[in-house]
Protein backbone atom coordinates (compact mmCIF):
# COMPACT_ATOMS: atom_id res chain seq x y z
CA UNK A 1 0.00 0.00 0.00
CA UNK A 2 1.39 3.58 -1.31
CA UNK A 3 0.86 6.51 1.05
CA UNK A 4 0.82 9.76 -0.48
CA UNK A 5 3.22 12.57 1.28
CA UNK A 6 2.68 16.33 0.89
CA UNK A 7 5.84 17.50 -0.73
CA UNK A 8 8.36 19.72 2.00
CA UNK A 9 8.20 23.31 1.77
CA UNK A 10 10.62 24.80 -0.61
CA UNK A 11 13.60 26.41 0.37
CA UNK A 12 15.35 29.72 -0.58
CA UNK A 13 16.98 27.91 -3.43
CA UNK A 14 13.74 26.34 -4.93
CA UNK A 15 10.93 28.51 -4.41
CA UNK A 16 9.35 31.97 -3.87
CA UNK A 17 6.73 33.90 -2.03
CA UNK A 18 4.98 35.91 -4.28
CA UNK A 19 2.83 39.02 -3.07
CA UNK A 20 1.12 41.68 -4.44
CA UNK A 21 0.73 45.08 -2.75
CA UNK A 22 -2.85 46.01 -2.27
CA UNK A 23 -3.75 48.67 -4.09
CA UNK A 24 -7.20 50.98 -3.46
CA UNK A 25 -9.77 50.88 -5.79
CA UNK A 26 -9.00 54.30 -6.71
CA UNK A 27 -5.90 53.54 -8.09
CA UNK A 28 -6.78 51.30 -10.45
CA UNK A 29 -7.15 52.32 -13.91
CA UNK A 30 -9.11 51.15 -16.70
CA UNK A 31 -7.01 48.90 -18.00
CA UNK A 32 -5.85 47.22 -15.34
CA UNK A 33 -2.68 48.49 -14.33
CA UNK A 34 -2.39 49.60 -10.80
CA UNK A 35 -0.23 53.07 -11.55
CA UNK A 36 2.87 51.33 -9.92
CA UNK A 37 5.70 49.63 -10.74
CA UNK A 38 6.22 45.69 -10.49
CA UNK A 39 9.62 45.09 -8.82
CA UNK A 40 11.44 41.87 -8.65
CA UNK A 41 13.22 40.52 -5.55
CA UNK A 42 15.34 37.32 -5.54
CA UNK A 43 15.93 35.15 -2.69
CA UNK A 44 18.35 33.02 -4.64
CA UNK A 45 20.30 36.20 -5.97
CA UNK A 46 18.86 36.63 -9.03
CA UNK A 47 16.67 39.29 -9.63
CA UNK A 48 13.80 37.96 -12.01
CA UNK A 49 14.51 34.68 -11.23
CA UNK A 50 13.12 31.45 -9.20
CA UNK A 51 13.04 32.37 -5.77
CA UNK A 52 11.63 36.09 -6.17
CA UNK A 53 9.57 37.94 -4.06
CA UNK A 54 7.49 40.27 -6.30
CA UNK A 55 5.65 43.91 -4.93
CA UNK A 56 3.86 46.71 -6.66
CA UNK A 57 5.53 49.95 -5.45
CA UNK A 58 3.28 53.10 -6.32
CA UNK A 59 5.85 55.67 -8.26
CA UNK A 60 6.33 58.97 -7.16
CA UNK A 61 8.59 60.64 -9.57
CA UNK A 62 9.68 60.29 -13.01
CA UNK A 63 13.25 58.81 -12.00
CA UNK A 64 14.02 55.15 -13.78
CA UNK A 65 14.23 53.90 -9.74
CA UNK A 66 12.65 54.74 -6.91
CA UNK A 67 16.83 55.18 -5.63
CA UNK A 68 19.09 55.98 -8.25
CA UNK A 69 22.86 56.07 -7.88
CA UNK A 70 25.20 58.46 -9.71
CA UNK A 71 29.07 57.74 -9.47
CA UNK A 72 32.20 57.07 -10.89
CA UNK A 73 32.64 61.15 -11.55
CA UNK A 74 34.59 62.18 -8.34
CA UNK A 75 37.88 60.63 -6.60
CA UNK A 76 36.92 62.42 -3.55
CA UNK A 77 34.29 63.40 -1.10
CA UNK A 78 31.18 65.46 -2.47
CA UNK A 79 30.67 68.44 -0.47
CA UNK A 80 27.81 69.92 -2.02
CA UNK A 81 25.31 68.96 -4.73
CA UNK A 82 22.44 70.78 -5.93
CA UNK A 83 19.15 70.87 -8.43
CA UNK A 84 19.11 73.58 -10.74
CA UNK A 85 15.77 75.54 -10.64
CA UNK A 86 14.24 73.41 -13.21
CA UNK A 87 14.77 69.94 -11.64
CA UNK A 88 16.65 69.11 -14.73
CA UNK A 89 19.91 69.02 -14.34
CA UNK A 90 22.47 68.04 -10.95
CA UNK A 91 25.93 69.95 -10.29
CA UNK A 92 28.25 68.15 -7.32
CA UNK A 93 31.62 69.43 -6.54
CA UNK A 94 34.17 67.67 -4.71
CA UNK A 95 37.19 67.77 -3.18
CA UNK A 96 39.38 66.65 -6.09
CA UNK A 97 38.71 70.21 -7.50
CA UNK A 98 35.96 69.15 -10.56
CA UNK A 99 32.31 69.54 -10.55
CA UNK A 100 30.52 66.95 -12.33
CA UNK A 101 27.32 67.58 -14.33
CA UNK A 102 24.40 65.08 -14.39
CA UNK A 103 20.59 64.80 -15.86
CA UNK A 104 18.22 64.29 -13.55
CA UNK A 105 15.87 62.04 -15.53
CA UNK A 106 16.74 58.97 -17.27
CA UNK A 107 18.95 58.24 -18.75
CA UNK A 108 20.30 59.78 -15.29
CA UNK A 109 23.92 60.12 -17.17
CA UNK A 110 27.28 62.12 -16.61
CA UNK A 111 26.62 64.67 -19.03
CA UNK A 112 29.50 67.69 -18.20
CA UNK A 113 32.61 67.58 -16.52
CA UNK A 114 34.94 70.46 -15.35
CA UNK A 115 38.05 69.32 -13.99
CA UNK A 116 40.37 71.22 -11.40
CA UNK A 117 38.73 74.56 -11.94
CA UNK A 118 40.08 75.68 -8.64
CA UNK A 119 43.44 74.97 -7.00
CA UNK A 120 41.79 73.12 -3.87
CA UNK A 121 38.71 71.62 -2.74
CA UNK A 122 35.09 73.10 -4.38
CA UNK A 123 33.56 73.89 -0.62
CA UNK A 124 30.51 74.65 -1.86
CA UNK A 125 28.16 75.62 -5.37
CA UNK A 126 25.24 77.42 -6.48
CA UNK A 127 23.36 77.21 -9.66
CA UNK A 128 22.44 81.25 -10.86
CA UNK A 129 18.96 81.94 -9.86
CA UNK A 130 18.28 84.11 -12.95
CA UNK A 131 20.11 81.74 -15.64
CA UNK A 132 20.77 77.77 -14.89
CA UNK A 133 23.26 78.07 -17.58
CA UNK A 134 25.65 79.77 -15.06
CA UNK A 135 27.35 77.98 -11.87
CA UNK A 136 29.07 79.49 -8.99
CA UNK A 137 31.89 77.52 -6.81
CA UNK A 138 33.64 78.88 -4.02
CA UNK A 139 36.76 76.76 -2.43
CA UNK A 140 39.44 76.01 -0.07
CA UNK A 141 41.35 78.22 -1.93
CA UNK A 142 39.98 81.75 -1.16
CA UNK A 143 38.37 82.27 -4.65
CA UNK A 144 34.64 82.13 -5.64
CA UNK A 145 34.33 80.91 -9.72
CA UNK A 146 31.73 81.85 -12.49
CA UNK A 147 31.12 79.27 -14.89
CA UNK A 148 29.27 79.13 -18.35
CA UNK A 149 27.83 75.44 -18.14
CA UNK A 150 27.16 76.26 -21.97
CA UNK A 151 30.55 76.73 -23.14
CA UNK A 152 32.72 75.53 -20.01
CA UNK A 153 33.97 78.79 -19.68
CA UNK A 154 35.06 80.27 -16.99
CA UNK A 155 33.92 83.94 -16.79
CA UNK A 156 35.12 85.27 -13.87
CA UNK A 157 37.34 84.20 -10.85
CA UNK A 158 37.70 86.30 -8.00
CA UNK A 159 39.42 86.70 -4.76
CA UNK A 160 36.83 86.31 -2.53
CA UNK A 161 38.63 85.66 1.06
CA UNK A 162 42.09 85.47 3.08
CA UNK A 163 41.92 81.49 3.44
CA UNK A 164 39.22 79.03 3.01
CA UNK A 165 35.66 79.83 1.54
CA UNK A 166 33.34 77.64 3.52
CA UNK A 167 29.66 79.28 2.81
CA UNK A 168 27.92 80.25 -0.93
CA UNK A 169 24.32 81.69 -1.41
CA UNK A 170 22.90 83.35 -4.32
CA UNK A 171 20.11 85.69 -4.99
CA UNK A 172 18.65 87.40 -7.52
CA UNK A 173 18.34 90.93 -6.78
CA UNK A 174 14.81 92.69 -7.02
CA UNK A 175 16.32 96.00 -7.38
CA UNK A 176 18.70 95.64 -10.33
CA UNK A 177 18.07 92.11 -11.21
CA UNK A 178 21.23 90.61 -11.01
CA UNK A 179 22.76 88.24 -9.10
CA UNK A 180 24.10 88.98 -5.16
CA UNK A 181 26.59 86.42 -3.86
CA UNK A 182 27.26 85.95 -0.14
CA UNK A 183 30.16 84.36 0.80
CA UNK A 184 31.27 83.62 4.38
CA UNK A 185 35.28 82.33 5.09
CA UNK A 186 38.03 81.29 7.54
CA UNK A 187 39.40 84.70 7.84
CA UNK A 188 35.90 85.81 10.48
CA UNK A 189 34.20 88.19 7.36
CA UNK A 190 30.94 87.81 5.25
CA UNK A 191 30.96 89.47 2.17
CA UNK A 192 28.35 90.67 -0.91
CA UNK A 193 29.43 89.98 -4.12
CA UNK A 194 28.32 91.80 -7.98
CA UNK A 195 29.51 89.17 -10.06
CA UNK A 196 28.56 91.76 -13.31
CA UNK A 197 30.45 94.26 -11.75
CA UNK A 198 33.56 92.23 -10.84
CA UNK A 199 33.56 91.02 -14.60
CA UNK A 200 32.45 94.05 -16.59
CA UNK A 201 33.58 97.01 -14.69
CA UNK A 202 37.02 95.12 -13.12
CA UNK A 203 35.43 96.37 -9.85
CA UNK A 204 37.60 94.52 -7.16
CA UNK A 205 35.51 95.33 -3.64
CA UNK A 206 32.76 93.43 -2.31
CA UNK A 207 29.06 95.24 -2.35
CA UNK A 208 28.75 95.21 1.15
CA UNK A 209 31.21 93.20 4.36
CA UNK A 210 30.37 92.50 7.67
CA UNK A 211 33.33 91.71 9.33
CA UNK A 212 32.84 92.88 13.36
CA UNK A 213 31.11 90.79 15.90
CA UNK A 214 30.95 87.65 14.23
CA UNK A 215 33.39 86.02 16.55
CA UNK A 216 35.59 84.05 14.54
CA UNK A 217 35.69 81.67 11.25
CA UNK A 218 32.04 82.12 9.24
CA UNK A 219 30.96 78.76 8.25
CA UNK A 220 27.23 79.11 7.03
CA UNK A 221 25.86 81.58 4.97
CA UNK A 222 21.81 82.45 3.78
CA UNK A 223 19.99 85.03 1.69
CA UNK A 224 16.50 86.49 3.25
CA UNK A 225 13.21 86.64 1.19
CA UNK A 226 13.95 89.91 -0.17
CA UNK A 227 17.66 90.12 -0.18
CA UNK A 228 17.79 93.20 1.74
CA UNK A 229 18.72 90.84 5.13
CA UNK A 230 21.37 87.99 4.99
CA UNK A 231 22.48 85.14 8.14
CA UNK A 232 25.46 84.65 8.84
CA UNK A 233 26.80 81.91 11.11
CA UNK A 234 29.97 80.66 12.74
CA UNK A 235 32.03 79.10 15.66
CA UNK A 236 30.64 82.00 17.91
CA UNK A 237 27.73 79.38 17.47
CA UNK A 238 25.18 82.13 16.63
CA UNK A 239 23.60 83.35 13.75
CA UNK A 240 23.45 86.99 13.41
CA UNK A 241 20.63 88.57 11.02
CA UNK A 242 22.36 91.39 8.89
CA UNK A 243 20.38 94.50 7.09
CA UNK A 244 22.43 95.25 4.36
CA UNK A 245 20.37 98.64 3.73
CA UNK A 246 21.02 99.67 7.73
CA UNK A 247 25.02 98.00 7.54
CA UNK A 248 24.15 96.65 10.99
CA UNK A 249 22.90 93.48 12.51
CA UNK A 250 19.45 93.59 13.35
CA UNK A 251 19.63 90.44 15.80
CA UNK A 252 21.08 87.26 17.05
CA UNK A 253 19.63 84.13 16.72
CA UNK A 254 20.72 81.70 20.14
CA UNK A 255 20.26 78.08 20.74
CA UNK A 256 22.94 76.52 19.63
CA UNK A 257 26.24 74.74 21.87
CA UNK A 258 28.55 74.32 18.78
CA UNK A 259 29.25 75.86 15.75
CA UNK A 260 26.79 76.41 12.72
CA UNK A 261 27.47 73.86 10.71
CA UNK A 262 24.92 75.02 7.80
CA UNK A 263 21.39 77.54 7.02
CA UNK A 264 18.72 77.41 4.79
CA UNK A 265 15.06 79.52 4.61
CA UNK A 266 12.46 78.01 3.76
CA UNK A 267 10.16 78.77 0.71
CA UNK A 268 8.08 81.46 2.41
CA UNK A 269 10.69 83.54 3.95
CA UNK A 270 9.21 82.99 7.74
CA UNK A 271 11.67 80.52 8.86
CA UNK A 272 15.25 79.77 8.99
CA UNK A 273 16.96 76.39 9.50
CA UNK A 274 19.99 75.89 10.81
CA UNK A 275 22.15 72.83 11.41
CA UNK A 276 25.18 72.78 13.94
CA UNK A 277 27.78 70.40 14.65
CA UNK A 278 26.23 70.32 18.46
CA UNK A 279 23.96 67.46 16.25
CA UNK A 280 20.62 69.71 16.40
CA UNK A 281 18.65 71.47 13.97
CA UNK A 282 16.47 74.40 15.06
CA UNK A 283 14.17 76.32 13.38
CA UNK A 284 14.20 80.03 13.68
CA UNK A 285 10.78 82.07 13.39
CA UNK A 286 12.62 85.50 11.07
CA UNK A 287 9.14 87.25 10.40
CA UNK A 288 9.83 91.36 11.34
CA UNK A 289 7.48 91.29 13.80
CA UNK A 290 8.09 87.68 15.56
CA UNK A 291 5.96 87.30 19.33
CA UNK A 292 8.57 84.89 20.50
CA UNK A 293 11.62 86.96 22.16
CA UNK A 294 13.81 83.24 21.59
CA UNK A 295 11.83 83.03 18.00
CA UNK A 296 13.27 79.52 18.32
CA UNK A 297 10.24 77.52 16.76
CA UNK A 298 11.17 74.36 16.59
CA UNK A 299 14.40 71.85 17.65
CA UNK A 300 14.89 68.71 16.18
CA UNK A 301 17.30 66.02 17.03
CA UNK A 302 18.26 62.77 14.99
CA UNK A 303 21.15 63.10 12.70
CA UNK A 304 24.81 62.81 14.38
CA UNK A 305 27.80 65.23 13.11
CA UNK A 306 30.28 62.58 13.63
CA UNK A 307 33.91 62.83 14.78
CA UNK A 308 34.56 64.31 11.02
CA UNK A 309 33.29 67.76 11.94
CA UNK A 310 32.34 67.93 8.26
CA UNK A 311 30.03 71.19 7.56
CA UNK A 312 26.69 69.34 6.83
CA UNK A 313 24.09 70.76 4.47
CA UNK A 314 20.43 70.88 6.02
CA UNK A 315 17.68 71.76 3.46
CA UNK A 316 13.64 72.68 3.27
CA UNK A 317 11.14 70.38 0.78
CA UNK A 318 10.08 72.43 -2.12
CA UNK A 319 6.86 70.82 -3.31
CA UNK A 320 4.91 70.92 -0.42
CA UNK A 321 5.67 74.56 0.57
CA UNK A 322 8.15 73.39 3.25
CA UNK A 323 6.32 70.59 5.21
CA UNK A 324 9.99 68.45 5.48
CA UNK A 325 13.19 69.49 6.35
CA UNK A 326 16.44 67.18 5.73
CA UNK A 327 19.98 66.90 6.82
CA UNK A 328 22.83 65.06 6.45
CA UNK A 329 24.72 63.25 9.20
CA UNK A 330 27.84 61.24 10.25
CA UNK A 331 25.80 57.83 10.51
CA UNK A 332 25.82 57.98 7.20
CA UNK A 333 22.20 58.65 6.41
CA UNK A 334 19.68 61.18 5.49
CA UNK A 335 17.02 62.26 8.56
CA UNK A 336 13.66 63.27 7.02
CA UNK A 337 11.87 65.61 9.62
CA UNK A 338 8.11 66.40 9.54
CA UNK A 339 8.07 70.27 10.62
CA UNK A 340 4.90 70.29 12.70
CA UNK A 341 5.01 67.72 14.26
CA UNK A 342 8.71 67.42 14.47
CA UNK A 343 8.85 63.18 13.68
CA UNK A 344 10.97 61.88 11.65
CA UNK A 345 9.54 60.60 8.48
CA UNK A 346 12.55 58.48 7.50
CA UNK A 347 15.93 57.16 7.90
CA UNK A 348 17.39 56.79 4.35
CA UNK A 349 20.71 54.74 4.47
CA UNK A 350 22.65 53.58 0.73
CA UNK A 351 25.90 55.75 1.58
CA UNK A 352 29.49 54.32 3.00
CA UNK A 353 30.59 57.28 4.70
CA UNK A 354 29.22 60.14 6.04
CA UNK A 355 26.50 62.65 4.34
CA UNK A 356 27.49 66.30 3.95
CA UNK A 357 25.41 67.42 1.05
CA UNK A 358 21.61 67.34 0.49
CA UNK A 359 18.76 68.52 -1.65
CA UNK A 360 15.53 68.95 -2.41
CA UNK A 361 14.20 68.71 -6.06
CA UNK A 362 12.17 72.15 -6.91
CA UNK A 363 8.70 70.22 -8.55
CA UNK A 364 9.19 66.52 -7.77
CA UNK A 365 9.49 64.36 -4.37
CA UNK A 366 12.96 63.82 -4.81
CA UNK A 367 15.98 63.95 -2.57
CA UNK A 368 19.08 64.04 -3.71
CA UNK A 369 22.29 63.41 -0.94
CA UNK A 370 26.02 63.20 -1.47
CA UNK A 371 28.72 61.85 0.68
CA UNK A 372 32.31 60.93 1.71
CA UNK A 373 32.30 57.99 -0.62
CA UNK A 374 32.23 59.80 -3.33
CA UNK A 375 28.47 58.91 -4.48
CA UNK A 376 25.37 60.81 -5.15
CA UNK A 377 21.58 58.73 -4.52
CA UNK A 378 18.49 60.69 -5.79
CA UNK A 379 15.95 59.48 -3.83
CA UNK A 380 11.98 59.11 -4.34
CA UNK A 381 10.16 59.96 -1.61
CA UNK A 382 6.31 58.75 -0.99
CA UNK A 383 4.47 62.17 -0.35
CA UNK A 384 1.36 60.20 0.63
CA UNK A 385 2.46 57.03 2.37
CA UNK A 386 4.83 58.22 5.08
CA UNK A 387 6.48 55.32 6.80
Amino acid sequence: MSVRKSPPPPTSQQGALTKRARVDDDDQEEDGNDGGMTMTVASSGVAGGKGALVRSVKRTSGLAAPIVSLGGAHRGEIIACKFDKTGERIAAASADRCVSLWQTYPPHENNGYLPNIHKQAITDLSFSPSDPSLLYTTSADGTLLLTSLSSGQKLGKFSAHYGPVNSLSVTNSTASGKDLCLTGGDDGVARVWDPVALIEDGEKTPVAELDDGLGGCVTAVEWGKDGGVCYVGGIDNEIKVWDLRKEEILYTLKGHTDTIASLALSPSGHHLLSYSLDSTLMIHDVRPFSSDPTRVYRTLTGAPSGFEQMLIKCQWSQTDGGARVACGGGDRTVTVWEVESGKILYKLGGHKGSVGAVDWHPREPIILTGGKDGQMLLGEIDAENRS
